[in-house]
């Protein structure tokens, strides 16, 4: 049987423990000092909580432990000792072969364990499923015991509610970490290997050969801030905080309600989508272009056709903060400015944009951390070439893409060349990380000056 059908009985088990829970408590009835404490509806969610958490976290359990048990029940059979593979070998490819995903089997002698591995596992399927059902049941009839007038029903199901959202919140924080302590793992290992001082300083990149003084990413960490802080900074600061004043002072309330919307479309397209555009349509104008001023050594994949069309896409990050920033300003401030004499134009320069400074910078900052952690559009147009050259239309590499080079396809993690990926991403996690910082103490400041 399917593991999914004894979740949907489960969830049947709790909805009959909601009904009869909250049925129960519609009966109770008193005014004053005898008045139910919690109304009907809270006591049929404790049923159901009760029904529902034990047997589904047995459920999430039993996931993790019934596969063991299979496979060595299915190792443990003779059929299987007659095979000469690896145990883990072995069951991976019955697995495999019993659960659809392989059609054809590598290694024919596997075969006939295939009936026994779906026999086994059916039987563990329905020995995890009845203990589940009967702990629902279990559960729901405690809980249902409780059902009285002065039963605290409330209370439980919202501190139940709260170690929920408390959970999902440890979720979030924990997977940060889990991330942080594997990149600092890893990283640790390379540096093991490779002097920090010739990571972070040298200005030779060739990570294939593996040789000593090959590992400098500085080349790197240049193209990054040249392509997603200078190129594309170039293109979105000016755009977006212009889109911002003209929507905020200029536009009619008519034109602002479909012109926003259209704006903040850029923050959704897919990046590959940025990326198609780049190499297809920016990159070969751009080379044109320069071959046509004379501009020597264009390349058909450079730095300002990726940090043109990535400023393009964050368009909208500057945009929606120099918005909200702007539209914060006092109105006193407007009406101040205006009743000295300035005119609109003079009102926005000399006083909304300097009052609104720090919430655009803040957007800024966000933006550019956004950027320098982009992949897609640079691995597609900015070309792979780790170059120290300050010439926008020649080729040059960022750090995202050398992580992607550096972990497509069967890769050995124990050499220096693989673990140098998590080297670039604990480095760019960590900028990343200080910029978001920066900006977020920049808002709240802001926040502080107007609120």
């Amino acid at each position: 049987m399917s593991p999914a059908l004894f979740i949907l009985l489960v969830a049947g088990l709790a909805f009959i423990g909601w009904i009869t829970g909250r049925a129960r408590a519609a009966r109770f009835t008193g005014t004053g000092a005898n008045r139910p404490h919690s109304l009907p509806g809270y006591h049929g969610w404790y049923v159901a909580l009760w029904a529902l958490a034990p047997a589904l976290l047995f459920l999430a359990v039993w996931g993790f432990v019934s596969p063991g048990l299979v496979d060595t029940a299915v190792t443990a059979t003779p059929q299987s000792a007659a095979i000469r593979l690896d145990p883990a070998d072995l069951t991976a490819e019955v697995r495999a072969l019993g659960t659809g995903a392989l059609t054809t089997a590598f290694h024919p002698e596997v075969v006939p364990l295939v009936p026994v591995f779906q026999r086994v596992q059916t039987h563990y399927d329905v020995i995890g499923g009845v203990i589940a059902l009967l702990l629902a049941f279990a559960g729901g009839a405690f809980a249902f015991t409780r059902v009285k007038p002065d039963f605290r029903a409330r209370t439980r199901v919202e501190r139940l509610v709260m170690a929920a959202l408390l959970g999902a919140s440890l979720i979030a924080v924990l997977t940060t970490l889990g991330i942080v302590l594997s990149l600092l793992f890893e990283s640790m290992r390379f540096f093991a290997r490779v002097s920090p001082i010739e990571f972070l300083f040298g200005t030779l990149w060739s990570p294939q050969t593996g040789d000593s003084g090959t590992f400098g990413a500085v080349p790197l960490f240049w193209g990054t801030i040249f392509i997603g802080a200078i190129i594309a900074m170039i293109v979105a600061i000016p755009l977006g905080l212009m889109s911002a004043i003209y929507l905020t002072q200029y536009a009619k309330p008519s034109t602002r309600r479909w012109m926003k919307p259209i704006l903040e479309v850029l923050a959704g397209v897919p990046t590959v989508v940025y990326g198609y555009f780049a190499a297809l349509t920016v990159a070969p104008a751009i080379r044109d272009f320069a071959a046509f001023v004379g501009i020597p050594g264009a390349s058909s994949e450079s730095a300002l056709a990726a940090g043109l069309v990535m400023g393009v896409m964050i368009i909208p990050f500057v945009s929606s903060m120099a918005d909200d920033s702007i539209a914060a300003v006092p109105q006193s401030m407007r009406d101040g400015s205006l009743a000295m004499g300035a005119t609109t134009s003079e009102t926005i320069r000399k006083v909304l944009v300097p009052a609104a400074l720090p919430g655009v910078v803040g957007g800024v900052l966000l933006a550019v951390s956004r950027a320098i952690g982009e992949t897609m559009i640079v691995v597609m147009a900015a070309g792979l070439a780790a170059n120290l050259t300050a010439n926008p239309f020649s080729s040059v590499t960022t750090v995202t893409t050398q992580i992607v080079q550096l972990l497509t396809g069967d890769q050995e993690f124990d050499s220096a060349k693989t673990l140098a990926a998590f080297a670039l991403g604990l480095v760019l996690f960590i900028v990343t990380l200080l910029l978001n910082i920066v900006a977020l103490r920049v808002v709240k400041k802001y926040r502080e000056a107007y609120e």
